[in-house]
């Protein structure tokens, strides 16, 4: 589908009452989009991912307390971090995206993809727990009973800048393609409030992906494609629920974070080759909001970025 036409669907179902809007995109993702054939391993292996670059950095999952920041459909990352050992999972969203019967076809993938799952896993992986979760299988699902066991909390809607956490109470504060889309003064928020919310120790791990998330279903653009509109251009394809993206650059996540007195820990980035092409031909017309950035900033289209608190500031 080509991308305007998404988004001129989109933003006719966003313009429909909360409650019946939400149904209907999830209704037409499920059977046209891409929950049609929905496979968990993606968000499990996000999941991994977090626990791998809290290992480079002397840190484990196991036994720690988690805080994510947008479930999205289905709480896969947390069920990853319960999997892998983590004791208390909390995960928020602004829009009650999740659906129980995704998180049921999720388990039953699991179950019968179980080589597959462990070797996704190695050694992170608690086979004790993983046998729990497949116990759920087969029997007359009940998402509760998912997140008591998985020690999963759900709070959605929810203002990820005003949790009502205590204080000091999380080891880790996690996004997994999240970040991009909120807007620059209400990130500041969150990540204050993950400031009070985590423990003197504690880190922030977050994988941010920059493109434009239209050009995953129209391969006739590019990862860059919406640095070419001016922010009132942007808001009339994407200003709606289901498909704002700030346009942040890498470089400005940094920023963000530098501004939150955190010191930076470990950056993974991945540079888009086509995007990166583009750029230096020079027949790619940036929006004056990009101009002053550099090609090696505009051409990262991801990053893991792993932070800390200051404490002498």
């Amino acid at each position: 589908m080509n991308w305007k036409t998404k988004a001129f669907i989109q933003n006719i179902i966003a313009l429909l009452p909360s409650a019946f809007s939400y149904e209907f995109y999830y209704q037409l993702q499920r059977r046209f989009g891409s929950l049609k054939k929905f496979n968990p391993e993606g968000r499990l292996n996000s999941g991994v991912g977090i626990a791998k670059q809290l290992r480079s950095l002397g840190m484990e999952i196991k036994n720690k307390s988690v805080f994510e920041l947008g479930t999205g459909r289905a709480p896969l990352a947390p069920l990853a971090f319960w999997l892998m050992g983590a004791s208390k999972i909390t995960t928020v969203d602004l829009n009650p995206y999740v659906k129980s019967e995704l998180v049921e076809d999720s388990i039953k993938y699991i179950s019968e993809n179980r080589e597959r799952i462990e070797k996704l896993f190695g050694e992170y992986l608690i086979t004790e727990r993983l046998e729990k979760l497949i116990s759920l299988s087969g029997n007359k699902f009940d998402l509760k009973d998912f997140f008591e066991l998985c020690s999963i909390e759900y709070k959605a809607p929810c203002d990820a800048s005003e949790t009502y956490l205590a204080e000091s109470s999380i080891d880790y504060f996690v996004s997994c393609a999240v970040m991009e889309h909120i807007p620059s003064g209400k990130l500041k928020m969150i990540i204050d409030e993950g400031n009070r919310i985590l423990k003197d120790n504690g880190v922030f791990i977050n994988y941010i992906d920059y493109h434009d998330h239209f050009a995953t279903g129209d391969k006739n653009i590019s990862a860059i494609n919406f640095l070419q509109y001016s922010e009132s251009e942007w808001e009339k394809f994407a200003g709606n629920r289901y498909m704002y993206m700030n346009r942040l650059r890498h470089d400005d996540y940094i920023g963000l974070f530098e501004k939150a007195k955190h010191k930076i820990l470990a950056v993974n980035t991945t540079v888009d080759k086509r995007s990166e092409e583009l750029l230096k031909k020079g027949s790619f017309v940036l929006d004056k909001r990009f101009t002053y950035k550099d090609i090696n900033v505009l051409a990262v289209t991801g990053a893991m970025i792993a932070t800390g608190k200051c404490l002498d500031n």
